[in-house]
Formats: C-alpha cells, structure tokens, sequence
C-alpha cells in the first residue's frame, strides 16, 4: 500500500543527522510550478492567494535550475504548486531532461492539456502522473473546477489514455486521482471512488482543503467530522482491493485544521518555488504580503546561489525561531505539516523517551 498519509523521511536519516547538527541541508523534494497561468477556476484554489510578482520562466532559467537541484542533492522535483505547469511550453522537456539528470520527476495537474502524444513522451520519464479531480460527472465537475462541462470528458479521455499506455508499455509509473475535499462535497465521494476503480487507476487519494491564517477560503474544519462525512469516507476507502487504493488523509481531514506545533522545519525538506520564479520556504507564505520569508527568484539569480547564501539560512532560521508561529501566522495543514510533526518530536522530546 501507498504512504498518501504520513512522511518518507524515516528513509531519509542521513538528511535528518546533518539537519539535527545545524548543517544546511539540500531539500530532498521540490515542488515547483513552472508558470503561476492555470485554465481551471477551482473553488478551492489556494492559488488565488499566493499572489507575487511574475516572471516568466524560459526554458535556459528551466535548465539552470534542474542542473542546480541535482548538484546540490534535490532528489525529486514536483511540477505541484502554484500553477498549471501543463500551460507551460516547456513542461514535456523539463520532465525529460530532470529525469536525464538523475532527478526523480512527477507531475500534477488537472489534465485538460494533456493527450496521447503528450503523455506518451512523459510517462516513461515520471514516478508519478496525478490528476486533480473533484467531481464524478460533468455538471458537478465543472461546478467545483470552475469550468465548461465538456472538459470532463475530455480529462476522462487522457486518463484512459494514460492508462492504456502504462500497460501497453509495461511501465513503473504510478497514475493516481486526488479529490481536494471541501466538506460539501461529501455526495462526490463515492462516485469518484467507484469512478476511480473503472479508469484502472492505481488509486485515489482524498484530501482536506487548506486555507490561510485569515479563513479566506471560509473552510469550517469542524464540519469534516460530521457522521455522514466519516462513514462515506470509510466507505469509500472500503473500495480498495490489491489493484486499487482508496486513501483518506485522516490525520489532517480530524485535526480540526489545528497543528500541533509552533516551528516550521519541514520546508528545509521539502522547498516550493513559485510559477513566478520566486523560492520561498512553501506555497502558504508566495503572496507579496510574506516577504520577509522570500529567498530571491530564480530568473533574477541561479538556485544554487540562493540556495548558498546567507538569505537562505536567515529565512530558514527565522522559521525555527520564537518569531515564527505555524500555528497562527501561517496557513492550515501545509505540504510540510506531517515532517514538521515529526521533526518537532525530535527537538522537543516526549517524556520517558526509553519507554519506547
């Protein structure tokens, strides 16, 4: 079974050593969008509050920044963040040349742009293809993705297509569903589940839906734990069979939209950068208002400066520092939320420690 509800960094302790000696340590995962356009208007888009200023990213700033990653020890990058990477040109060649480099290469997105020749250039190359998906027919689907109804058929169509070509082809490339959740969504959920299963996908993931510290997107967290909620979710994961994954986010979907923690280590972990170029420690502090937490951007200044320079130590300091709050001064249940659970045991050790 799939790990879609905890961290990977137990596999990782090497990183984790140099990380509790106070070294800078190379982020092991990158999530990275290679433009901020996106052609869907989701109803639960985090996007629309990471605004910052744009610059557009050629593929010579593309190539720079891969052959950065790998020299200082990235080891996965994530086109996953702030925009719709398949609106980039260049989304196909940077998939390619990552993995050319050694990097390991995945790919999220709504996939309305995508098609055959497409992905049959690109699933060779990633370790996974995920495709957002909120709604379970064309009316509901354009409802929460804020778009025309013909473009569920069309999405459906090249998730077939991608399907169709890892078996044909034999390859190792996981395709999954993700359903970002919002609590009046509950009557999708089996239909995706069921939906899920007859594509011939390796599995479907089901997510809470993050909001910043002001409650912009107006998530009532509390809700998720209505009776109905649990036991569709429960159901749904009761789908599963040894072909297919049904995986509910349990751990953030209950916590009420709390975190348990005040310090923020995971972004040395796992760093995002901005479809504008920007680097900052994760998507929750992109908007222009977090600037003092902004490293530099990647057009203006190659990554491997940024990531060596004092800046970059002074951001990731102060997220560690008594001047930094995750639990008030930055958005809900973040990328980062179950590392930084886990790191935070680590420094503040629980009592009785021996008693294992």
């Amino acid at each position: 079974m799939r790990n879609l509800d905890s961290h990977k960094l137990l596999h990782h302790l090497d990183r984790v050593v140099e990380w509790q000696h106070g070294n800078r340590i190379p982020p092991i995962t990158m999530d990275i969008a290679l433009t901020r356009a996106c052609n869907y208007k989701c109803v639960y888009c985090y996007g629309q509050l990471q605004e910052n200023e744009a610059k557009p990213i050629d593929w010579k700033v593309i190539k720079r920044f891969l052959h950065d990653a790998r020299d200082i020890g990235v080891k996965a990058i994530s086109l996953v963040s702030d925009g719709e990477s398949t609106c980039s040109p260049h989304y196909i060649n940077t998939i390619v040349y990552g993995k050319s480099l050694g990097l390991d290469m995945a790919l999220g997105t709504n996939g309305y742009l995508l098609d055959r020749r497409a992905l049959g250039k690109v699933l060779t190359y990633l370790t996974y293809l995920r495709f957002n998906i909120s709604g379970a027919t064309p009316e509901s689907y354009a409802k929460w993705h804020g778009v025309e109804e013909k473009a569920y058929a069309q999405v459906i169509g090249n998730i077939h297509a991608a399907v169709d070509i890892k078996r044909a082809f034999d390859l190792p490339v996981t395709i999954g569903l993700q359903m970002v959740f919002m609590p009046d969504m509950v009557d999708e959920i089996i239909p995706l589940a069921k939906l899920g299963k007859r594509l011939g996908v390796d599995y479907l993931v089901i997510k809470h839906c993050s909001d910043d510290e002001l409650h912009t997107l107006g998530i009532n967290y509390e809700e998720y734990s209505n009776y109905k909620i649990i036991r569709t979710l429960k159901d749904a994961e009761g789908m599963s069979d040894d072909k297919y994954q049904v995986s509910v986010k349990w751990s953030k979907i209950l916590s009420g939209g709390q975190r348990s923690y005040s310090r923020c280590y995971g972004a040395q972990f796992i760093m995002q950068l901005s479809g504008s170029g920007l680097v900052a420690p994760c998507g929750m502090l992109f908007n222009e208002k977090y600037k003092k937490y902004h490293i530099g951007n990647i057009v203006d200044t190659s990554f491997k400066e940024l990531f060596y320079s004092d800046r970059y130590m002074e951001v990731m300091k102060l997220l560690a520092s008594d001047q930094f709050d995750a639990k008030t001064m930055c958005g809900s249940l973040c990328l980062q939320h179950k590392c930084n659970e886990f790191l935070n045991e680590l420094i503040d050790k629980p009592d009785h420690i021996n008693f294992v």
